[in-house]
């Protein structure tokens, strides 16, 4: 789950000043910057030339949780707009700290199933942490690598992966991985902040256009279904499996 948009880039930046200034040792600002960003090294995608963007650490875990969110990303009206019924089984890719898991595992009900992805296991322990705390039974947490969820195949009937798809260091491998993942007819679901309006106040590498994310996901076997723009901030990509996909 993305993070650092502007809060920690403003803790970047100071690191930064007191290390140019003297008054902090440098081995020790860039100690703390690893510890910030795990991916200070930033990969391109080989066909749109974005630049990656980098992994939110679980030190920073309470951003996903602030009170702001609501108003910021409407999660509710987004899966509103998803039409998740009871029964489903899903996946959230990147789920953090269980922001959406949780809200989607009532929706798919005691019948259905959220599986929760996560690269980090601190993630995945507070994700665990907060299910419990609201009674909830039906996820299943997910420890994946960076080039692979680990997804039962062919059973997810949706896919979410929330301002999360821009930090994937080997998106091809990912994408292809979630294809096998997902049952005939099954949706491959992206919301990226919109890089096309220059009014929404994250991090440019935190951004795609929908054209960006067409390019890169239509190229590895899935086929555009719908683009919704009714969020405050946030792009709703829709893909399915494309039928000539690989």
């Amino acid at each position: 789950m993305s993070g650092y948009f502007y809060s920690t880039g403003r803790r970047l930046t100071s690191l930064a000043a007191l290390a140019h200034i003297g008054t902090v040792p440098v081995l020790l600002i860039l100690l703390l910057l690893l510890s910030l960003h795990p991916a200070i090294a930033q990969s391109t995608h080989p066909i749109t030339g974005r630049k990656t963007a980098p992994v939110m650490s679980a030190a920073g875990a309470d951003w996903l949780e602030r009170p702001e969110r609501e108003s910021e990303e409407a999660p509710d009206m987004a899966l509103d707009q998803l039409g998740i019924r009871p029964g489903m089984i899903v996946a959230d890719v990147g789920a953090g700290t269980g922001y959406m898991t949780l809200r989607m595992a009532k929706r798919v009900g005691s019948s259905g199933k959220v599986y929760a992805n996560d690269l980090q296991p601190e993630m995945l322990a507070r994700l665990r942490a907060n299910a419990q705390q609201e009674k909830i039974t039906n996820v299943e947490t997910v420890l994946g690598t960076e080039s692979d969820p680990k997804l039962p195949a062919g059973q997810i009937d949706l896919i979410l992966l929330v301002d999360v798809y821009h930090e994937f260091s080997q998106p091809q491998a990912m994408l292809d991985r979630m294809r096998e993942s997902l049952k005939p007819g099954g949706r491959l679901v992206l919301l990226e902040y919109r890089k096309e309006d220059p009014k929404v106040p994250i991090r440019l590498e935190h951004k795609m256009t929908v054209a960006e994310v067409k390019t890169e996901v239509e190229a590895e076997g899935y086929k555009l279904d719908q683009v919704i723009e009714k969020l405050p901030r946030q792009h709703i990509i829709i893909f399915r499996k494309a039928v000539t996909g690989k």
